[in-house]
Protein backbone atom coordinates (compact mmCIF):
# COMPACT_ATOMS: atom_id res chain seq x y z
CA UNK A 1 0.00 0.00 0.00
CA UNK A 2 1.28 3.10 -0.61
CA UNK A 3 0.78 6.86 0.56
CA UNK A 4 -2.59 7.51 -1.83
CA UNK A 5 -4.11 4.15 -1.27
CA UNK A 6 -3.60 4.42 2.53
CA UNK A 7 -4.94 7.96 2.33
CA UNK A 8 -8.22 6.65 0.34
CA UNK A 9 -8.64 3.76 2.77
CA UNK A 10 -8.61 6.49 5.65
CA UNK A 11 -11.18 8.06 4.07
CA UNK A 12 -13.68 5.04 3.58
CA UNK A 13 -13.07 4.07 6.77
CA UNK A 14 -13.67 7.34 8.33
CA UNK A 15 -16.14 8.68 6.03
CA UNK A 16 -14.09 11.69 5.61
CA UNK A 17 -13.23 13.55 2.63
CA UNK A 18 -9.45 12.37 0.77
CA UNK A 19 -7.94 16.10 1.50
CA UNK A 20 -8.73 15.80 5.49
CA UNK A 21 -7.50 12.38 5.30
CA UNK A 22 -4.31 13.55 3.39
CA UNK A 23 -3.72 16.70 5.40
CA UNK A 24 -3.67 14.70 8.63
CA UNK A 25 -1.53 11.86 7.28
CA UNK A 26 1.13 13.99 6.00
CA UNK A 27 1.16 16.18 9.77
CA UNK A 28 1.32 13.08 11.31
CA UNK A 29 4.45 12.28 9.68
CA UNK A 30 5.96 15.35 10.30
CA UNK A 31 4.82 15.12 13.77
CA UNK A 32 6.73 12.06 14.03
CA UNK A 33 9.92 13.54 12.08
CA UNK A 34 9.66 16.82 13.99
CA UNK A 35 10.02 14.58 17.24
CA UNK A 36 12.62 11.98 16.10
CA UNK A 37 14.76 14.89 14.99
CA UNK A 38 14.72 16.49 18.36
CA UNK A 39 15.61 12.78 19.23
CA UNK A 40 12.41 11.93 20.97
CA UNK A 41 10.57 8.93 20.67
CA UNK A 42 6.94 8.35 19.83
CA UNK A 43 5.16 5.64 21.19
CA UNK A 44 2.04 4.44 19.94
CA UNK A 45 0.53 1.75 22.16
CA UNK A 46 -0.13 -1.19 20.84
CA UNK A 47 0.97 -0.57 17.50
CA UNK A 48 4.93 0.41 18.09
CA UNK A 49 7.51 2.47 18.61
CA UNK A 50 9.62 5.08 16.52
CA UNK A 51 13.14 6.10 17.89
CA UNK A 52 16.74 7.34 17.15
CA UNK A 53 19.27 4.81 16.83
CA UNK A 54 22.91 5.92 16.87
CA UNK A 55 25.19 3.70 14.39
CA UNK A 56 28.55 3.89 14.84
CA UNK A 57 30.98 4.76 12.04
CA UNK A 58 32.74 1.98 10.20
CA UNK A 59 34.58 0.70 7.37
CA UNK A 60 33.18 0.31 3.87
CA UNK A 61 34.24 -0.83 0.90
CA UNK A 62 33.25 1.18 -2.31
CA UNK A 63 31.95 -1.47 -5.27
CA UNK A 64 33.36 0.56 -7.90
CA UNK A 65 36.50 1.40 -6.91
CA UNK A 66 36.98 -1.17 -4.15
CA UNK A 67 39.16 0.79 -2.20
CA UNK A 68 38.18 1.02 1.74
CA UNK A 69 36.43 4.24 2.77
CA UNK A 70 35.13 5.23 6.39
CA UNK A 71 31.22 5.26 7.21
CA UNK A 72 30.29 8.42 9.50
CA UNK A 73 28.31 7.75 12.23
CA UNK A 74 25.19 8.74 12.20
CA UNK A 75 21.33 8.73 13.58
CA UNK A 76 18.67 6.83 11.91
CA UNK A 77 14.95 6.24 12.57
CA UNK A 78 13.72 3.08 14.05
CA UNK A 79 10.61 1.76 14.39
CA UNK A 80 9.78 -1.32 16.49
CA UNK A 81 5.88 -2.78 15.91
CA UNK A 82 3.94 -3.48 19.58
CA UNK A 83 2.83 -6.61 20.29
CA UNK A 84 -0.88 -5.50 18.90
CA UNK A 85 0.11 -5.18 15.65
CA UNK A 86 2.62 -7.94 15.57
CA UNK A 87 -0.38 -10.02 16.60
CA UNK A 88 -2.77 -8.85 13.56
CA UNK A 89 0.08 -9.97 11.07
CA UNK A 90 0.02 -13.52 12.47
Amino acid sequence: MNKAELVEELARLTKQPKSACKVFLESFIGAVGQSLKKNKSVVLTGFGTFSVMKRKSRIGVNPATKKKMTIPARKVPKFKAGKALKDMVV
